[in-house]
């Protein structure tokens, strides 16, 4: 965020592998060699932090994060467990994600109390849990531009074909990895009160127009919730130390399945030596 030729901060880290294309872009719009006066989070999970240490390790700047954050990104404490039991697409592919981040304390500093964001003139912080205890949104009121992170999100990830097409739609945030709904509801609301006129999210492409504010509003009025999976009923409790409990999981249809599948192969195995057996025993006795 910034004007060419003025002071500039990066607002998230991108996916593990990014750091080279972070740079470029950077350089493009600011300049060879350009580089942020600071690095702000909107929360610490690994498609959000993944290239962060390269880029601090070339750049040597502050990383700023809600202190009910600061757990996940000082390796204090890991997030909750995915939930793969909400189903759909993305869903599915959690549960090969991890549930950790770069450990930044080095170069960790908090967000300030008073809600202002630094060397970013004219924006504030607001706190918006849910997807992680210490998320946050950022808003310029000036000309009501909102950036997002996943407190909700402008594409669908449950279906293969809407994440590979990016159809625009606002959606919660990513579903197996929000621990707090009641948490993450809210937070929807206040963002809503605050009528944006651009909103960019951590997955989707931006919105913009008049009618955001009035979809955004009536989003947060009917804000979907899953129907099943581990922490629908029960959230995810943390302190600024880190997580204290998470619910019991819930019932994984997939376990089941390849359980299923699993024996199924073991009996199929067994009949067929069993077959081969018969058969090689016929023909020594035809001989």
């Amino acid at each position: 965020m910034g004007e060419p030729g003025a002071p500039w901060v990066l607002v998230d880290a991108g996916m593990p592998g990014f750091a080279a294309k972070i740079r470029a872009t950077a350089e493009a719009r600011y300049g060879v060699g350009a580089r942020p006066a600071a690095i702000v989070l909107t929360h610490g999970h690994f498609d959000h932090t993944g290239s962060l240490a390269d880029l601090v390790r070339e750049w040597d700047v502050p990383i700023y994060a809600h202190h009910l954050e600061m757990p996940y990104l000082t390796g204090a404490s890991l997030y909750p467990p995915m939930d793969p039991t909400v189903g759909g697409f993305f869903a599915f592919l959690s549960r090969f994600f991890p549930c950790d981040s770069y450990d930044s304390a080095d170069c960790l500093q908090e967000l300030p109390a008073d809600g202002a964001l630094p060397h970013m003139p004219g924006w504030e912080w607001h706190h918006t849990p849910g997807h992680t205890p210490g998320h946050v949104s950022l808003w310029r009121r000036g000309d009501r531009t909102l950036i997002a992170g996943d407190a909700f999100i402008t594409v669908g990830l449950s279906k293969l074909t809407d994440t590979v097409t990016q159809k625009q739609e606002l959606t919660p945030p990513p579903t197996p990895a929000t621990p707090d709904w009641d948490s993450a509801r809210r937070s929807v609301q206040r963002l809503a009160s605050l009528h944006p006129f651009t909103a960019a999210t951590g997955h989707g492409r931006p919105m913009s127009g008049p009618n955001l504010a009035r979809d955004l509003q009536a989003f947060a009025e009917n804000f979907p919730v899953p129907s099943h999976g581990r922490y629908i009923h029960e959230p995810a409790r943390a302190d600024d130390t880190g997580i204290l409990s998470v619910p019991p999981p819930a019932p994984d249809p997939l376990a089941k399945q390849l359980a299923l599948g699993a024996g199924l192969a073991v009996v199929a195995g067994f009949a067929l030596t069993l077959a081969r057996r018969r058969s090689d025993r016929k023909g020594n006795m035809e001989e």
